[in-house]
């Protein structure tokens, strides 16, 4: 499993995380889509952003290897901001391809796009990796 250094591993002052430790011994958790509702709390639509933030800024629209990255997290954004880069897909494996569908990103979280997407600035504080 490839771990992305540098990148955020929660948000900060909360235990939304964004990456794992290590991988999983009984197996990858697969990456699946979940809806998204009006009304989901202030806090994860933040993490949401904050994520999406901390992907365009570490890959941009690249394609990079899931790796690390929390299966969770990556399942609110799956199939409309993140797709996969790769056909076919596998989305239990911690080698598959994804990238940032920029326009629909952007459409739905343009406040990720920002200068202050909610991400620290100093990469020496703790809540940055």
């Amino acid at each position: 499993m490839l771990k992305h250094r540098g990148f955020p591993g929660r948000l900060p002052g909360t235990d939304f995380q964004f990456t794992i430790r290590r991988a999983n011994p009984r197996g990858v958790t697969p990456i699946t889509k979940r809806e998204r509702f009006r009304d989901r709390r202030p806090a994860d639509r933040a993490a949401d952003t904050a994520f999406l933030a901390a992907l365009w800024a570490h890959f941009g629209d690249a394609p990079f290897e899931r790796g690390n990255l929390d299966a969770g997290r990556l399942s609110w954004l799956f199939g409309r901001e993140v797709v996969a880069a790769e056909d076919p897909f596998d989305p239990a494996s911690y080698d598959a391809l994804l990238r940032v569908d920029e326009t629909q990103a952007r459409a739905s979280f343009p406040e990720a796009f920002e200068a202050d997407a909610g991400l620290p600035d100093d990469p020496e504080d703790p809540d940055w990796a």
